[in-house]
């Protein structure tokens, strides 16, 4: 009986050994779980990098490909002032929000950036539907205006924007969110004292992309796509008919490659010319309705770039195919427009083929209530620039005009499918307007019909224009990428095209060439955007002194428990010399 106290007792040290070092151990695996829970990505969107490309030798667009800084927003950017470092710092700014400013000002004075996350509104997105109208909003004019500026001022910049890592994305749901709590932590940190907390101790997002170098296109191809409608001869005739050709650019070329539709510039060119060719397809394949003109239609790539695919293209026909065109029509943006359309056109208006080509299209105009104004500017053979796609006839002295909504020539690498090019601002009407105008004039010159009351593709009748098909291939082209570099040979899209083509047209073939000049590209388009949360070096440090103070405490407090306070306390005590155990 004298031992069964000390059997009752005996577990009692155990049992508080034990269950201190398990809840300490479970403390531990508490905190290493949250740990390992900062470390997870936030989110993850993808972005669209910032073209980059020499001209000459010259280096335009970003340099750089990956990204790893911390976020800063736009309000960051406006409340720091112009002393403010952020070689380190990427910064996010909606385009909505933007201050094209602050962009110039950096790319003035050349200031350093970590980085350029600008951010697009989700109706600009490839996938976004939308149904385009005469009658756009006014917000989204507003946007389309920004959007240009912006765009020239990234694309013509080649410092300190080369050697910033400029991204594009849109601002979805998840992104804004994450947006709302950067631009909150940076107004806290205005205050000393909330600065002091959210700079040294509260987790911040750090902002990753992890992509491959950038490395040179080689021998970039551009494709070229031709068919032909032949005409009738007449019994006995030898000579060789008559042709027309109808020509339109289809490639683009924006600040983000992967986000280059080009809807208007150059789609709606290549929807028309598709159109044009299925009506007389229809009446070509009829002997009693075949006209006595060759119809030679053209899909050239290159068009960004002085129209480098149409030179290739033209220079590859035989001479004598050359010399039998009269004329040739380009179309060029021809979706959004108020009414008014212009002729472009190299030879004086006083040549009979100029004036043709004018009065037929100013009468089918007037029918339509459109007006047709003429433009005329002399090529300046010496210049290697090429503004219009007409001028490459031009130069090999065969007549042609250029179709277009714009009013003015525009400036090399302008107008040619960028960011605010998208479906939005493209009103399929307009582009049935214009394929009835240009049909309706072609008709009548080929069959004769001048000053005579008929309209052949009338509305209701089995030659009308087709809305649906100009909406379908619409719609294809404003969510497909065009950048010739970045084309393979056999890319779905110009293999597309060359389908539908032959299904109007026959002698169909693909025309493959390297694309020369001045220009050299760089790949890595695109990437994926990781957004963590992390915490600072100083926060780390914090963590690491309050867990080796709670592992201190813990161990002091098993050795009292267990040992007691002496035990405690002759582990800190100086061990006595050898001198004093020898004595």
């Amino acid at each position: 009986m004298a031992n069964s106290p000390k059997k009752v007792q005996n577990p009692k040290p155990s049992s508080v050994l034990i269950d201190p070092v398990y809840s300490s151990m479970i403390t531990l695996l508490i905190l290493v779980m949250a740990c390992i829970e900062i470390c997870d990505a936030v989110t993850v969107v993808d972005v669209y990098r910032l073209v980059q490309y020499d001209i000459g030798g010259v280096p335009f667009g970003s340099r750089l490909a990956s990204l790893n800084h911390h976020a800063g927003s736009s309000f960051f950017s406006s409340s720091s002032g112009a002393a403010a470092d952020l070689s380190r710092t990427v910064l996010i700014l909606p385009v909505r929000e933007l201050n094209l400013t602050f962009i110039k000002e950096y790319i003035t004075h050349r200031k350093p950036l970590g980085g350029l996350l600008l951010l697009l509104p989700p109706a600009f997105s490839l996938n976004s539907e939308s149904v385009g109208g005469a009658h756009h909003d006014s917000a989204k004019d507003l946007m389309k205006e920004v959007l240009v500026e912006l765009e020239q001022l990234l694309i013509h910049a080649n410092t300190p924007v080369s050697e910033t890592i400029t991204f594009f994305g849109f601002n979805r749901l998840h992104l804004h969110l994450f947006m709302s709590d950067v631009e909150s932590r940076i107004k806290f940190s205005i205050n000393p004292i909330m600065y002091l907390l959210m700079e040294y101790i509260c987790f911040r997002y750090k902002l990753v992309v992890a992509v491959p170098e950038p490395k040179k296109v080689a021998s970039p191809t551009i494709a070229n796509i031709q068919g032909w409608l032949p005409g009738l001869k007449a019994d006995g005739d030898s000579n060789q008919l008559p042709t027309i050709a109808i020509v339109a650019s289809y490639d683009t070329f924006g600040a983000a490659p992967a986000l280059s539709v080009g809807s208007d510039s150059n789609g709606s060119g290549v929807v028309a010319l598709l159109e044009i060719a299925r009506l007389f397809s229809i009446l070509y394949s009829n002997p009693k309705t075949r006209g006595r003109y060759n119809l030679l239609f053209g899909l050239t790539s290159g068009g960004p770039y002085n129209y480098n695919g149409t030179y290739k293209w033209l220079r590859s026909l035989d001479q004598r195919q050359r010399e039998t065109i009269d004329y040739a029509i380009c179309l060029n943006s021809v979706g959004s427009f108020n009414n008014d359309l212009w002729i472009h056109v190299s030879k004086p208006p006083e040549n009979a083929y100029i004036k043709q080509i004018f009065e037929g299209l100013s009468n089918v105009a007037e029918e339509l209530g459109l007006k047709v104004g003429l433009k005329h500017k002399k090529i300046n053979i010496s210049n290697t620039r090429v503004a219009w796609e007409h001028e490459q006839f031009s130069r090999l002295r065969v007549t042609a005009a250029t179709l277009s909504e714009l009013s003015v020539a525009p400036e090399l690498l302008q107008n040619t499918g960028g960011l605010s090019d998208n479906r939005h601002f493209v009103d399929e009407a307009l582009i049935s307007r214009s394929v009835k105008l240009v049909a309706e004039s072609l008709a009548r010159h080929i069959y004769d019909l001048k000053g005579k009351d008929i309209n052949i593709f009338a509305d209701n009748s089995s030659l009308a224009v087709n809305p649906s098909y100009i909406r379908s291939w619409l719609d294809l082209l404003s969510r497909t990428p065009r950048v010739a570099p970045f084309l393979s040979k056999t890319d779905p899209i110009i293999m597309a095209l060359k389908k539908e083509l032959a299904d109007h047209t026959i002698e169909v073939n693909v025309q493959q060439e390297v694309l020369d000049g001045m220009f050299t590209f760089y790949d890595s388009t695109t990437g994926r955007l990781h957004i963590y949360q992390v915490a600072s070096v100083t926060f780390d440090l914090l963590l690491l002194l309050v867990l080796g103070s709670y592992l201190i405490v813990l161990f002091s407090f098993l050795v009292i428990t267990t040992r007691g306070l002496d035990d405690l306390i002759s582990l800190f005590r100086r061990p006595p010399s050898r001198k004093v155990k020898t004595a």
